[in-house]
């Protein structure tokens, strides 16, 4: 991308901005209240990390926190064009964390090793709607297979940027968008962007487009999609998604494939690196199998933006994705839903994964596994319904890293007004 373009993309969200100001300030507002849906949750999270090594740098983390995530939502004014603005507010608080045991990535933590007692931030997006498309410009949750936002920790992570998105052929969906600036779920600031593969290295900002085609009674989509995270990396990403009903039982499969080279002054150096997977899936009466498949090719690491989510790839889990340079990996995966055994709301997962083949910077045939169980229940009925509860264990062992065992439970409470 050239110098000229990023003033460009800054002037069209000013111009944006001002519309859409204007438009809500001009227009009856009976659509953009009517419309309109706040929702409140209050999460309460608690995190346990336990190193297995001797030398590492922590014996255990270990932090309790309250969040509260506050999303607004309004409706459009009427007129061929529609305005409406969309903001988010966000609190952490601290209950429990120490100098020792601080950095789960619940809270920030200051200079002297101390979690933070509280932090927060709030922001707004407006937004214009033509027909079936949409375009908004402010403080976003991105989530398209390039760039998932981070919800795994108490507050989820943010980016402030753009984001179009036209539905007009049936379908069909064309997306497009551009970040400059993110916070990240332990912080309260935005900061530039940076890829996962070089943290310290900053970029000017993250672009994207693609397209996505659902057809054979919806069971079926292909995905076409490009990012560059400008003067560091580029990416093509081609998807496939297919459910198909075989008398009582449901099998899937979701198959994709990366390409990633280094773009503009390629600021981290050559990128070089094709990923594959394939996770397959079968369902009957509440249960799911899945067995997924993945492979890593090149020198370069699979590429993503620094503090995002890996959620896209097929073996994914709660502490990695096996996307070191030249890693395979493979995953075993087991789902309950207890609805089936007349216990609606309870749902159990396991699942393993290994890794191998894998080169750091420690070093070549890097080898790791993790082991994950979550159960999960809903209150179905009375005074606290939908309170949601959720435990989950990890256990993670890398040659070329800390070894853990990890617990997590979350209690999440969601109010809609």
């Amino acid at each position: 991308m050239n110098d000229r373009q990023p003033m460009l993309c800054r002037s069209l969200f000013g111009a944006s901005l001002s519309l859409g100001l204007c438009g809500a300030c001009w227009a009856d507002d009976s659509g953009f209240v009517e419309g309109a849906r706040s929702d409140l949750l209050l999460r309460n999270y608690y995190f346990n990390r336990d190193f297995r090594d001797h030398d590492a740098p922590k014996g255990q983390v270990e932090e309790w926190a309250q969040g509260f995530i506050f999303k607004f939502s309004s409706g459009y004014t009427p007129g061929t064009v529609g305005f409406g603005l969309d903001a988010i507010g966000l609190f952490g608080l601290k209950l429990d964390s120490g100098r020792g045991v601080s950095g789960s990535q619940l809270l920030p933590v200051h200079d002297d090793g101390r979690a933070a007692d509280n932090f927060g931030r709030a922001g707004a997006a407006l937004k214009a709607r033509i027909s079936a498309t949409e375009l908004k410009v402010g403080e976003l949750l991105p989530d398209v297979p390039l760039l998932r936002y981070d919800d795994g920790r108490l507050l989820p992570q943010a980016f402030r940027g753009a984001m179009l998105v036209s539905r007009e052929i049936s379908g069909l969906g064309l997306q497009a968008g551009q970040y400059r600036a993110v916070s990240l779920r332990d912080s309260s600031d935005m900061q530039d962007l940076a890829a996962w593969a070089a943290p310290g290295v900053k970029s000017d900002g993250f672009n994207y487009g693609g397209a996505e085609y659902r057809f054979n009674q919806q069971r079926t989509l292909l995905g076409v999609w490009h990012s560059q995270l400008e003067d560091i990396y580029r990416q093509s990403y081609f998807n496939v998604l297919h459910k198909q009903p075989v008398g009582d039982w449901v099998l899937g499969a979701n198959l994709g494939y990366f390409i990633d080279r280094e773009e503009g002054r390629a600021r981290i150096g050559k990128v070089d690196s094709h990923t594959t997977y394939g996770l397959f899936s079968a369902s009957r009466a509440g249960h799911a199998l899945y067995l997924g498949w993945q492979k890593v090719s090149g020198d370069s690491p699979w590429m993503s933006v620094y503090g995002s989510s890996g959620r896209t790839l097929g073996n994914d889990m709660f502490n990695g994705n096996f996307s070191n340079a030249g890693e395979r990996s493979w995953q075993l995966r087991y789902d309950y839903d207890f609805a089936a055994a007349g216990i609606p709301g309870l749902l159990a997962m396991v699942r393993y994964g290994r890794g191998d083949s894998a080169t750091t910077r420690v070093g070549n045939d890097g080898q790791e596994w993790e082991r994950d169980t979550e159960l999960g229940y809903t209150l179905q009925n009375g005074r606290l319904k939908n309170l949601n509860l959720r435990l989950n264990n990890a256990t993670t062992r890398r040659s070329f890293s800390s070894d853990f065992d990890q617990t997590r439970l979350i209690v999440s409470y969601p109010l809609s007004f």
